[in-house]
Parts: structure tokens; sequence; C-alpha cells
């Protein structure tokens, strides 16, 4: 562990246009990051820590200005290290592919400023423009895709807008009873297959989801591959791409994913068992390159079953 860390590259806000009820930028941060607390950021500004798009200082007083951005170094009494390696995968100009270890956030949260995927690759690459084209929870290990050039960015978001990249999963969950009884009278013929549509909704706390009933926002195909013992090898893929759909919807079949402490029941928040991962893995990618025309198929090492 090390005290006292300081994000090596800065965050940054766009201030609201509809924002009139605050007259200075630090009255507006300390509203919208209530969090933080009022100290916090009046010592920050104190510190030359926040300034403007152009390296110039915010002061205490410094009048807000909507749409401008506001840039500031996010920090944390203590950073725990992860003790995993990430990979580079694949490069060019305009993309990186990159396995993510379990436990590592792709972008600074929580208490992670400088132990994530985006700050770790710009140390290695030299390229302070890498930025991720979308999510993978921190839980989770796989690959994942990475911006590198600006000027190209929008159109790798738009290939998740849509639907031109594959994305499949694996997992490991333990089985129904139902499952494991078929299975040892040879009854059960591999794979099993599900489809699963329903409607997902933030649950409480609001970084959980919860399936409701109305209109399915989500579509899973999940199979049963493999079986040892009451654990299955399952192989998934995410048609859509809500928040924690692949944990649900493997809960929804009532198997939820090995070592997964906000399904079904969230666990206490402590420390990270890094022997017990989430058996959930972002295993294979599949596009064709917006810009160079390459026809992509990159995977990492899956689940050792």
């Amino acid at each position: 562990m090390t005290a006292s860390a300081r994000a090596a590259q800065p965050s940054h806000i766009v201030l609201p246009v509809d924002t009139i009820d605050k007259t200075t930028v630090f009255a507006f941060l300390v509203q919208h990051f209530s969090r933080i607390g009022e100290e916090v950021w009046r010592q920050r500004i104190l510190d030359g820590k926040v300034h403007w798009r152009d390296g110039s200082l915010i002061a205490l007083d410094t009048e807000y200005r909507p749409v401008a951005r506001v840039y500031y170094y996010r920090e944390v009494p203590v950073e725990t290290k992860i003790p995993f390696v990430e990979q580079i995968l694949f490069q060019d100009d305009n993309i990186i592919l990159a396995y993510k270890p379990h436990f590592l956030p792709v972008t600074p949260s929580g208490n992670y400023v400088n132990e994530c995927l985006v700050h770790r690759l710009r140390l290695r690459t030299g390229i302070d423009t890498i930025a991720p084209a979308h999510r993978l929870d921190r839980e989770t290990a796989g690959v994942i895709l990475m911006t590198v050039s600006p000027e190209t960015r929008a159109r790798y978001h738009q290939l998740f807008i849509d639907g031109a990249i594959r994305k499949d999963y694996q997992a490991i969950a333990k089985l129904t009873p139902d499952i494991i009884k078929q299975y040892q009278n040879g009854s059960l013929t591999l794979p099993l297959h599900w489809t699963i549509k329903n409607r997902m909704q933030p649950s409480e706390p609001s970084f959980t989801m919860e399936i409701v009933t109305g209109e399915a926002n989500t579509h899973s195909e999940i199979g049963l591959v493999a079986i040892k013992g009451n654990l299955g090898l399952f192989h998934l893929s995410p048609i859509t791409g809500k928040t924690h759909q692949l944990r649900v919807h493997m809960q929804s079949l009532a198997m939820p994913l090995l070592n997964d402490r906000f399904y079904p029941n969230l666990l206490d928040r402590g420390p990270d068992n890094f022997a017990a991962p989430l058996k959930l893995m972002a295993q294979r990618l599949r596009f064709i390159d917006p810009v160079s025309g390459i026809s992509h198929d990159i995977q990492c090492e899956g689940f050792a079953f």
C-alpha cells in the first residue's frame, strides 16, 4: 500500500450550462462532489490542483463559466496495489486491444487513482491520449478495446452503438441440483443453451441491478459447455450491454457466478480477496476496424477448467 496517492493524470468535468445558482467554480465542485467534502476542495484549490484547460489555476473566487472544462487531480489517502499484470494483445496508431486482469479498474474510481488500466497503458506506451471504448467491470478480467487517437475515437464508440462488435465471455458458476442430477444420470446433453431477455434497472444500492417487469432492454445468449463436479463452464454472449447484465442473468438462472460479491447477495465491503476473483472473463472480441478495415478476432487465455 502507498499513502496519499495522487492521480498522475487529471480528471475533468464540463460545467453544466443549466446551473444558475452557483457563482463560483468552488461552490459548484462542493455541491456536485458532495461526498468529497468542502474542506477537501478548498485545500485542493489552495494547493493549485484545480485548473482550466489551458493550465491557468482556479481560485476560490473564480467565477463559474458554463460549458468550460475544469481539471482536477483525484487523491486518496491509501491506494491498494493490484498484484496482476495487464497485457497488450494488439496495437496500432488508433487502438490498443489489451488484457485487463481481475480487480484492476479501467479508469480511476473509488480508492484507485493510478492503479487502473488507462494509467498503466499510458505509462507503458508513452501515449497520454489512451481512453477506453467501452466498459469492463473492475471485478471482470479480459479483452478490452482502448482508443489511442482522439480524432478517430468516435468511430470505435459507434461500433458498440451499432452492435457491430461481438463480445464473448467465459464464466464458472455452481450448477443447480436439477442440472447436476440430469448430468449424473446421463439425460443431459451438452451444450445446454438459454436465451435470456428481460428488463433491468438500477436497484438499491444504485450500483447494483435488478430484473423488473416491462419491455425487455437486455438480451444474453448463454451456453453451458462443460461440467466438473458441481461447477459448470459457461460461454456467454451479451447482445445488449447493460451494467452487470451477465451477472444478473446468471443469477436469474439460479446459477450466480462463482465469487460474485454482488449477486445474489451484496456482501459487506471489505478488502479484495485476490485468491478468489469473480469467475467472469471477456475472453474474445471480434469486429472490423472502421479505420483500417482489419478484421480483428482477439482472444485471451480462458479459465482453466
